[in-house]
């Protein structure tokens, strides 16, 4: 466990500054631009073709391999487009579970282990109906069936999955950028850097809000900056409620995060004043089939929504679910938005 947990430090260092096992992986990145390229050409030129639904669809992914806040923004998005008249659903790949020939379409309480852990997340948070398939056309095209009603698709994940025609683009990154700007795996990215420059908008998630201006405007692509406010905690176990400042100043009180950049959320609860005696970071999408938790000896154990989706089969009453929900810079985020799904959609690729 420690010689991975050091190497996978040393891919991370050298992903964000570059080194000389960057350098040594660089003929594979080339090899990555060449494919990268080849598909974008195959679908900008019809020879590989994209279906197209009979309703907007809104692309919410990142180039940064990883996790950056998609889920966040999908949620945010999702809730941003219902307050505006839209009846959206979701497209996402279901990450970790064997969906078979057919995409499963479902709303509500929906299991992690048959949707995946963000559906299931997203679901529950939106109420919205979620469809999951690796291929997000099968995906779409079995969520309108199931529910003709929707009238706008936002998609989970995809920016890299050309074979969904979308109207919208939407990147989410955070602190790291495009760290060395390099593509996999010489460096952290699925495209090219300039790929930020065809998307619509770019929303950075600065982890807690930092009090400068609203990024606004008519640019393209549109500059946000986002950050996820912390709410009432809820014990997993047992229902029970409770403020998150409530654990400010306490003892015995530890995190757990299994999401692609667990440090965010330690940082999170740090910043609202929680001393933490222990903290476990996790592999994203950690599947939760044992407990990772019998060596904690705290009283309270802070976990995400993503893992708390996952952990009601523990039964361990010290666990207590930190939901987050986000904000932004650009007020009229989802004013525009909403506006923007009205018009023709561009050609892309």
């Amino acid at each position: 466990m420690t010689t991975t947990r050091s190497s996978a430090s040393l891919l991370a260092r050298q992903w964000q500054h570059g080194g000389w096992l960057s350098g040594l992986l660089l003929p594979l990145s080339a090899l990555t631009a060449w494919a990268v390229a080849r598909k974008r050409r195959q679908y900008l030129d019809g020879s590989r073709p994209a279906y197209r639904a009979p309703v907007p669809v809104v692309v919410v992914g990142n180039i940064y391999v990883g996790g950056t806040g998609k889920t966040p923004m999908v949620i945010a998005t999702v809730q941003g487009l219902r307050a505006r008249g839209y009846t959206p659903g979701v497209v996402s790949r279901g990450y970790g579970v064997k969906i078979g020939p057919d995409a499963r379409v479902g709303t509500g309480a929906l299991e992690a282990a048959r949707y995946g852990d963000e559906p299931a997340l997203i679901a529950r948070a939106t109420g919205a109906p979620v469809s999951v398939h690796p291929k997000r056309a099968r995906a779409a095209q079995a969520l309108l069936q199931a529910h003709p009603e929707v009238d706008v698709i936002v998609s989970d994940d995809g920016l890299q999955h050309l074979a969904l025609a979308r109207d919208i683009e939407i990147v989410v990154q955070d602190e790291r950028g495009v760290g060395n700007g390099r593509l996999l795996p010489a460096g952290p990215l699925r495209e090219p850097a300039s790929r930020l420059q065809d998307v619509d908008v770019v929303v950075t998630n600065i982890g807690t809000a930092d009090g400068r201006p609203a990024t606004t405007g008519n640019a393209r692509p549109r500059q946000v900056r986002m950050w996820l406010e912390p709410g009432e905690t809820r014990q997993i176990e047992g229902g029970s409620r409770r403020p998150l400042s409530a654990y400010a100043g306490q003892p015995r009180i530890a995190a757990a995060a299994g999401i692609g950049n667990p440090e965010r959320f330690f940082t999170t609860l740090r910043a609202a004043g929680i001393v933490l005696d222990a903290t476990l970071p996790l592999p994203d999408h950690h599947d939760y089939a044992e407990s990772p938790f019998q060596a904690i000896t705290a009283e309270t154990i802070l976990v995400t929504s993503k893992d708390a989706i996952k952990c009601a089969a523990l039964h361990d009453a010290r666990l207590w679910e930190v939901p987050v929900q986000a904000d932004f810079s650009d007020p009229q985020l989802f004013d525009w938005l909403a506006q923007a799904l009205r018009q023709p959609a561009p050609a892309r690729a």
